[in-house]
C-alpha cells in the first residue's frame, strides 16, 4: 500500500478510483467502533499488497456519499478495479475471509 487519502467529496472520490488501476475506499463514520476497530486490521491486511492505494471518507465528512455509493452502514470497505466494484464488505468484516478475497483480486488484476 503505497499512500492513504483522506476524500472530502464526490468528487475527490471518482477521481480517485479513476486515477488508480486498485482503488480501496475505507467508509467510515465518527463514532464507529466498529470502523475504529476495523481500520487497523484492514491496514495491515492491505500492506501486503503494495499497488492498492486506500483513500478514507468519513460519512460524516460527505453525507451525500451514501447515495452516491449505496451506503446503508459503516464501516464499508469497497476495492475497484480500473474503476469497477469487484469487492464491497461492510459492518462485520471477517478479516481472514476479507485477505483472501483480496488476494485473489490483486493477484488477478496484476495478470492483466
Amino acid at each position: 500500500m503505497q499512500t492513504n487519502h483522506d476524500l472530502f467529496s464526490i468528487e475527490d472520490v471518482e477521481q480517485f478510483i479513476n486515477s488508480h488501476h486498485l482503488a480501496f475506499l475505507y467508509i467510515s463514520k465518527t463514532n464507529c467502533s466498529v470502523c475504529h476497530a476495523l481500520l487497523p486490521k484492514v491496514e495491515k491486511v492491505l500492506a501486503a499488497f503494495p499497488k492498492i492505494q486506500m483513500g478514507f471518507i468519513n460519512v460524516d465528512d460527505i453525507p451525500s456519499i451514501a447515495g452516491h455509493l449505496s451506503i446503508f452502514t459503516a464501516p464499508v470497505l469497497i476495492l475497484y478495479v480500473d474503476g469497477k466494484e469487484v469487492l464491497r464488505e461492510a459492518r462485520f468484516v471477517h478479516v481472514e475471509q476479507f485477505k483472501e478475497k483480496v488476494k485473489k483480486i490483486y493477484f488477478l488484476a496484476e495478470q492483466s
